[in-house]
């Protein structure tokens, strides 16, 4: 059994350097993650893919944004572009989980025809008035509800096309009044509050096969750690909340989280992540992160083999027929609207 290095990696550009195949080689990461630098045709998508998965010795997950609005990285001329999820839903109307279900299943089409079998999404963050700008957007909505159920319309279309879902922040982010990749959020939410708004949508969606962390700090529960960096929130999400598939972090080099990368790989790892993700970084990081995140434990190895068996091939969908039926429930949306 190929024993996985702890980590999702990236890449620099559209194909890949002779240090970075000696890299992979070395640290065989357990997946990657794809930025819109490395995209520019299909053809070439298909060919970097195909090379990461042979550097990286084993049938490596390859992962990436494609939620929709800000948050893509496949665009026009070769792929289509998708408005905001919130923007969506909110023009969807009484229709948005069908829509919603269609509008994932015709992403998952895109990326599985390019040997990509996962997406960061659904994002189940709870929307509020005051949620950040770099967030609020890309909500589902504003009730834990109905951010469940559109969630699993989401998720359900990405695995009817063969693409794995990343359930994402986990616990959640929705309270954030500050952007993460900048500063550390601090929410100081009551825990009632928490479980019973925040934690739900995450809770409904606990069979999801992997989730991606919150770099949050809950003071009701862990005074000012982040939640990737926190034994007490990880515990917490693993009881719970009841997630036990695969978590990884959200990336590691953001500049919510404090030391050097192989503290907070490190940090990460013994809190209960399974898998530290990795981004735009230089060669020397991707390795420095790489080295102190070592290979995968266990018990991780076996949420990630678990994870990964969840792979399988598309149902049979007419796009054509698919696109019609999207547009005419964002028709009739807006002939009720």
């Amino acid at each position: 059994m190929t024993r996985f290095g702890a980590t999702i990696l990236d890449a620099q550009g559209l194909r890949l350097t002779p240090d970075e195949i000696a890299l992979f080689r070395a640290v065989r990461p357990f997946g990657f993650i794809l930025f819109a630098r490395n995209i520019d045709t299909p053809d070439q998508v298909r060919a970097l893919c195909d090379d990461l998965r042979e550097a990286a010795g084993h049938d490596a997950l390859i992962t990436i944004d494609q939620e929709g609005g800000r948050v893509q990285r496949l665009r026009p001329p070769h792929w289509r572009d998708w408005p905001a999820p919130l923007r969506f839903v909110q023009a969807a109307g009484a229709g948005a989980g069908k829509a919603i279900y269609l509008r994932y299943r015709l992403i998952a089409a895109e990326l599985h025809a390019l040997g990509i079998d996962s997406n960061c999404a659904p994002m189940v963050d709870v929307a509020r008035d005051h949620t950040h700008e770099f967030l609020r957007d890309r909500c589902l909505g504003a009730d834990p509800q109905t951010v469940a159920e559109l969630g699993f319309a989401a998720a359900q279309g990405m695995l009817d096309g063969g693409v794995l879902p990343v359930l994402k922040h986990i616990p959640g982010h929705g309270r954030a009044v500050a952007d993460s990749h900048f500063d550390l959020p601090r929410v100081d939410a009551p825990l009632a509050a928490l479980e019973e708004q925040d934690f739900a949508p995450f809770r409904a969606l606990r069979h999801l096969p992997m989730a991606m962390t919150a770099h949050i700090a809950f003071t009701a529960i862990d005074g000012l750690v982040p939640a990737t960096l926190s034994a007490k929130v990880m515990g917490l999400v693993r009881e719970q909340i009841g997630f036990e598939n695969l978590i990884m972090t959200d990336d590691i080099a953001m500049k919510a989280l404090q030391g050097d990368l192989a503290t907070r790989s490190q940090a990460a790892l013994a809190a209960g992540c399974d898998v530290v993700l990795h981004c735009n970084g230089t060669l020397a990081e991707r390795a420095q992160t790489a080295e102190a995140a070592g290979a995968m434990a266990d018990r991780a190895q076996a949420r990630a083999q678990a994870a990964l068996a969840q792979r399988r091939s598309p149902d049979d969908i007419d796009i054509p027929a698919a696109l019609a039926q999207l547009e005419m429930l964002q028709q009739e949306a807006g002939a009720h609207g």
